[in-house]
């Protein structure tokens, strides 16, 4: 079971909450080398983040962006985003890495 770890001074939820402004680049120098430094030595963040990537670059290319209801990873991303904004960021982590 996945637990909220501190690694290189920052907690997972705080990487997590600071994830879609590091992938935007909107990051200042300093709390972009943090987010750097705990992803290098959090493996469930590294996996998570690593997933997210992928997700958030398909979206912007349009991949994914009208996926059929029937759609396996739709039905991933959906569940997991729930997972997310319903404040359970560890079980939606779990389930990235049992794939």
């Amino acid at each position: 079971m996945a637990t909220e770890q501190e690694v290189a001074g920052m907690r997972c939820g705080e990487v997590l909450a600071e994830l879609s402004d590091f992938l935007d680049g909107e990051l200042p120098v300093e709390p972009r080398a943090e987010v750097v430094a705990h992803l290098q030595g959090c493996d469930v963040c590294e996996r998570f983040g690593g997933a997210f990537t992928v997700a958030i670059h398909a979206l912007r290319q349009g991949e994914l962006s009208h996926p059929s209801e029937e759609s396996a990873v739709y039905d991933r991303l959906r569940v997991r985003l729930e997972h997310v904004a319903s404040g359970d960021i560890f079980k939606a982590i779990r389930e990235t890495g049992s794939e």
